[in-house]
């Protein structure tokens, strides 16, 4: 029994880091190549829609001033831009700060959400938002966010060259990554993310997930959906497999980039993921139970990846931690004690390798700290993953149980500007 608990356990385990691998090489060739139909793009886009982009924002006053330069600073015709901070329920300078912005620039606006809406959390700040704008195009960006100069230029240039994407994603960078020993380690983590999970899967499968920031969305299809699930704590998930059931696809278009701001204290950082981990589960368990109903075959395969990482995945590295430690007290006759060792190895080794190769994408990250850093990453941060996710399933049963209201959770910030 023990030795087929093994067995199943280290085969998800490798089920995982293959697909990685897989994932690595789609996001190496489409880092490659993404940037040759730009001038054509520019070509082919004599008039730029009218813009919205939306920034919801609860107690931002440390980080909203910043947000906002960088959205004057954006390169868009003002006449066919405005940025509507949606104020859900401040209670410190976040509407006085925006104020200021907007009797100086008329393309800023502020929108103050109200009873029975206020504090609802970011779902239902972005639906306060949406009522009130008028774009062709909506663009999201979290209140911590410094997009490039650039940005929406560029997700408006791949959505309105593609009548086919409902959506287009550009990539986040780490704007505190070198402050502590765990923002470095979550660059890694975001850096992996998008060129193996985003690049690599639109590469392959012309799929990708919308984050929560730095994208651009078509508004007919916010208004096909009725807007952004209130339920939902990855509201960016969520709305993803509608936009795929819908029958379109999400393009992954890196050129459009933002810098944001990450957790730099484990407390910050286990109460942020445990919000992703629930919000995903949600999702998966949601939709895995609409399965028949669902039109699109492309985003079932995805809803079984979700399944597979939060789910399956995650119980084989249990598993096999679980047994290994185990038997290290008491014999359980294993008798692939040594080929799980060198399994193991083998399983470390290809990790880094991975993790290797997709940081050389990024010119910068290519470097000796960053080896050690990924090494030591594997012991530790990984890990930490695995009890986050238990305590995320165990937080969410509780939740489904008791029937708990949806409530925004401030992340903190910190005053700062890019690192390096």
């Amino acid at each position: 029994m023990g030795n087929t608990l093994f067995f199943i356990s280290l085969s998800l385990i490798w089920v995982m880091l293959l697909y990685h691998m897989f994932l690595m090489q789609g996001g190496f060739r489409h880092y490659m190549t993404f940037e040759r139909n730009i001038p054509k793009w520019r070509e082919n886009m004599k008039e730029l829609p009218k813009v919205s982009v939306l920034i919801p924002a609860h107690n931002e006053e440390v980080v909203i001033r910043q947000t906002l330069k960088a959205m004057v600073n954006l390169y868009y015709p003002k006449d066919r831009l405005e940025i509507i901070v949606v104020n859900d329920n401040s209670s410190d300078r976040t509407g006085d700060i925006v104020n200021e912005f907007s009797e100086k620039y008329d393309f800023i606006k502020m929108v103050i959400t109200k009873p029975p809406n206020a504090g609802k959390g970011k779902s239902s700040a972005l639906n306060s938002g949406f009522a009130e704008s008028n774009g062709d195009v909506i663009c999201v960006y979290d209140a911590d966010n410094t997009p490039e100069k650039m940005a929406v230029y560029y997700l408006v240039l791949g959505l309105m060259n593609d009548e086919k994407a409902g959506a287009v994603v550009g990539k986040f960078r780490v704007i505190n990554a070198a402050k502590t020993l765990l923002t470095k380690f979550i660059n890694i983590e975001t850096i992996c993310f998008q060129w193996m999970a985003q690049g690599g899967r639109w590469k392959w499968f012309k799929i990708a997930t919308i984050p929560g920031t730095n994208f651009a969305i078509r508004r007919s299809i916010i208004e096909k959906l009725g807007g952004w699930d209130d339920k939902a704590l990855a509201e960016d998930t969520e709305l993803t497999i509608r936009v795929y059931n819908l029958g379109y696809h999400i393009r992954f278009f890196p050129a459009a980039i933002t810098w944001e701001q990450e957790p730099e204290t484990w407390k910050v950082w286990w109460r942020q993921r445990t919000r992703w981990a629930r919000g995903n589960q949600y999702v998966v368990l949601k939709f895995l139970a609409q399965f028949f109903k669902l039109k699109r075959k492309r985003i079932i395969f995805d809803l079984f990846y979700f399944f597979f990482t939060y789910f399956l995945f995650f119980f084989g590295v249990i598993m096999s931690n679980t047994i290994f430690v185990v038997n290290l007290f008491y014999d359980l006759h294993l008798s692939v004690g040594f080929l799980a060792m060198i399994l193991w190895i083998l399983a470390f080794f290809l990790f880094m390798t991975e993790v290797m190769i997709t940081l050389s994408i990024e010119k910068t990250e290519m470097n000796r700290q960053n080896f050690f850093i990924v090494f030591l990453m594997y012991f530790t941060y990984s890990q930490a993953w695995i009890v986050l996710v238990i305590y995320s399933l165990f937080v969410e049963i509780k939740h489904r149980l008791f029937k708990q209201e949806v409530k925004w959770y401030k992340t903190e910030r910190y005053n700062q500007h890019k690192s390096g």
